[in-house]
């Protein structure tokens, strides 16, 4: 085992053992953040607590144009772990920990490589990541930060990924009128019939999309992630509320898409509760043209370009904000948010090596 790989499972060690579940978002600036500090004398530290859980930690040395971002917060572990998830296990070929993957493995092979190299580098780690609640990042992108280009880390098998969907969640409340089930006009007073119809017509209009195409990605993805409304079964339900997410192709308007899906009741509460855009962004002739960017700079530092993926991540802020952004890091989005999280050791050398390299030639 080299010394690269060596110190990159000691500081991958450390940072798993910190608990930085979200929720319940029980993060602040001490702890894991107190430990990078450490780990990154001759970096000049900037840590931001926007609340809730979101802290984000700046780290730069020399004057860099480019800026390396990962997320310290995981998912919540769950019973069908088979050992402590915050104390991490190392076999043969994998490390196997809470957030391994996804993604402080990457955070680990930044700091050893940092450790080793004197070059200009910059590192903006962040929590709120896995909240749905980008506060950090949105926060950073206020700021005057002078940066051109973005290296996201995220699993994504050691290639440099160029583009993905966007997502957006929604939550929708219809409203019915309460009475005897044997009712003559139950069929229409019901807001669970509401939401079910609502639905039926959304997959419909999904399915409708299937003929589009980006980069290699296919169709509109759509998820009824949850029904809850009514009393009982001979009761007319009341009120009603639906829970629903769709991730479009950087090609879709989201705008529009919104508006279709509003437009199957157009008397139901509609609320977007959360949304990230697509990488990269913009009209079809915008997007072709950040994804040329993103693909000059994976050539330029030398790394294999993947697919386009249907997973969403922040570097569609970056890039919406007008930054050169791609995704990369190890592991397979397979192992994230899954028991027994792990990423494999090679994968953690080849991004530790790579890392290194780019800091020596910045």
């Amino acid at each position: 085992m080299t010394n690269l790989i060596s110190e990159t499972l000691k500081h991958l060690e450390a940072l798993v053992s910190f608990d930085t579940r979200n929720a319940p978002r029980n993060i602040g600036t001490g702890g894991i953040f107190d430990y990078l500090r450490e780990q990154l004398p001759g970096f000049r530290i900037e840590v931001t607590d926007f609340g809730a859980g979101a802290v984000s930690m700046l780290a730069v040395r020399g004057r860099p144009k480019r800026l390396f971002n990962v997320h310290l917060d995981t998912v919540p572990s769950s019973e069908a772990w088979s050992a402590d998830p915050l104390k991490l296990r190392v076999t043969e070929d994998r490390a196997i920990g809470l957030g391994a993957c996804d993604i402080k493995g990457a955070a680990a092979c930044l700091v050893a490589a940092a450790t080793v190299t004197e070059g200009d580098a910059a590192f903006l780690f962040s929590t709120d990541e896995e909240a749905n609640d980008a506060r950090c990042i949105a926060g950073f992108l206020a700021t005057d930060h002078g940066f051109d280009e973005v290296i996201v880390a995220e699993p994504t098998g050691v290639e440099a990924v160029l583009a993905h969907r966007g997502i957006s969640s929604v939550r929708m409340g219809f409203h019915g009128k309460a009475g005897h089930a044997s009712s003559v006009d139950a069929r229409q007073q019901s807001a669970l019939h509401q939401a079910v119809e609502w639905g039926h017509g959304a997959l419909a209009l999904v399915a409708a999309e299937d003929a589009q195409r980006f980069g290699g990605l296919t169709g509109l993805r759509f998820n009824i992630g949850r029904i809850e409304g009514g009393i009982k079964a001979n009761v007319i339900a009341p009120s009603a509320e639906l829970r629903f997410g769709f991730r479009p192709l950087p090609s879709q308007d989201m705008d529009t898409l919104h508006a279709r899906f509003r437009e199957l009741n157009p008397s139901a509460d509609y609320e977007e509760t959360f949304r990230g855009p697509s990488l990269p962004g913009g009209s079809i002739a915008d997007a072709e043209e950040k994804r040329l960017a993103a693909r000059d700079l994976a050539d330029e530092l030398g790394l294999p370009i993947g697919n386009a993926v249907d997973f969403w991540t922040e570097a569609s802020l970056f890039s919406a904000a007008g930054l050169t952004a791609l995704v990369y890091g190890p592991g397979h989005i397979a192992q994230a948010h899954s028991a027994d999280e792990w990423v494999a050791l090679d994968q953690l050398q080849t991004v530790g090596e790579v890392y290194r390299r780019i800091m020596e030639t910045a």
